[in-house]
């Protein structure tokens, strides 16, 4: 499956584009200035020849002083790394982490898992009174990285935002029989949260109405994984309460993650999100599903989302709406999506 998401990569970059030097058992290995899908292949290859070699090594040190953009491939390659040296008792250290690589760690919350060593400072001349332009760098905050052109459309957002406060009108309107079922059916909790990965891997907290039985997460060991690789689905899950099935076969238990969309967790077209138990199975290129927000609908809602199988046909379909994103086509999707909602036969199950 990893050779299907690969394949569309050409002149993928070699070892030799990241410079390796040794002290005693410490190596240091130079990131190039772009760590996206194709450094990030050569990235984790280099470091996992390092870990696997039989010479003494104590520590790893990953030099970012020229990288100025990283996006989620290069990300999920950096935290590959991390966990393997971590198995083989070595040490990772990230050092002169430029702030454009610092921001994207600190979206995730990665700055407080990796060890970053300060870059060395830069001799000052002492002054009584910060200047100006002092004041101004110590306040500058560095942009994330544009990892795809619909994380920078200041449209889509504002569509997001325009339907997000409809839809939670809706919300509003529908929620009351839909608690009153919920309780009826199956006493307890009204909301279900779960956490997510949303864009560049940062984790939030997804909301939907409850769809299955109180004690679900316990109980999902005992339910049988009827698709393939890094995500789960039973269709006829045991789990599920009466009105569950009916919420989520006219998708109406997603709608608070309307909420989620006007915080800007979401869109209301993108990718599956998904949980960080899939996202630790992820190779390297897969973690470009990362590179746009999740969305409330997308391809893989459109194309029978209970009907796929397999987590390559997720890939294939997440990378498609990549490839294909237009304002248009987000509008074309979410037609698709409304008028899904009234084929019996298209729910998730």
């Amino acid at each position: 499956m990893a050779t299907k998401v690969q394949s569309f990569m050409t002149s993928q970059p070699t070892q030799e584009d990241f410079p390796v030097s040794s002290i005693e058992e410490t190596v240091i290995v130079q990131v190039p200035a772009r760590l996206s899908v194709l450094e990030a292949v050569a990235f984790k290859q280099t470091c996992q020849d390092l870990i696997q070699k039989n010479t003494p090594l104590k520590q790893i040190i990953i030099d970012f002083h020229q990288t100025t953009f990283m996006d989620s491939s290069g990300l999920g390659a950096l935290v590959s790394n991390f966990k393997n040296s971590q198995e083989k008792g070595i040490a990772l250290t990230l050092r002169n982490v430029t702030p454009q690589v610092m921001a994207v760690l600190n979206l995730t919350g990665l700055d407080e898992v990796f060890p970053i060593e300060s870059s060395s400072e830069r001799p000052q001349i002492e002054t009584d009174k910060p200047t100006d332009n002092q004041k101004s760098n110590s306040r500058k905050v560095e942009p994330l990285p544009t990892t795809h052109p619909s994380v920078a459309s200041w449209m889509k957002r504002f569509i997001d935002v325009l339907g997000a406060l409809v839809g939670l009108v809706i919300t509003g309107f529908l929620s009351i029989p839909i608690l009153v079922a919920i309780q009826i059916d199956d006493p307890g909790p009204i909301f279900f949260s779960q956490i997510r990965c949303g864009w560049m891997g940062k984790r939030f907290k997804i909301w939907k109405f409850r769809s299955m039985c109180v004690d679900a997460e316990a109980k999902k060991s005992q339910v049988e994984n009827q698709v393939q690789g890094a995500f789960f689905k039973n269709e006829k899950d045991p789990r599920v309460t009466r009105v569950g099935r009916f919420l989520r076969r006219t998708s109406l238990d997603e709608l608070p993650q309307f909420w989620n969309v006007l915080k800007g967790d979401m869109s209301l077209v993108g990718t599956r999100p998904p949980t960080p138990d899939e996202v630790e199975r992820y190779e390297v290129p897969e973690w470009q599903r990362l590179d746009v927000k999740p969305g409330m609908t997308g391809e893989w809602q459109v194309n029978g989302r209970s009907k796929v199988r397999s987590f390559e046909d997720v890939i294939r379909l997440d990378l498609e709406y990549q490839k294909n994103w237009s304002l248009l086509y987000d509008l074309k999707l979410i037609f698709k999506t409304v008028a899904i909602l009234f084929n019996k036969n298209s729910g998730a199950v």
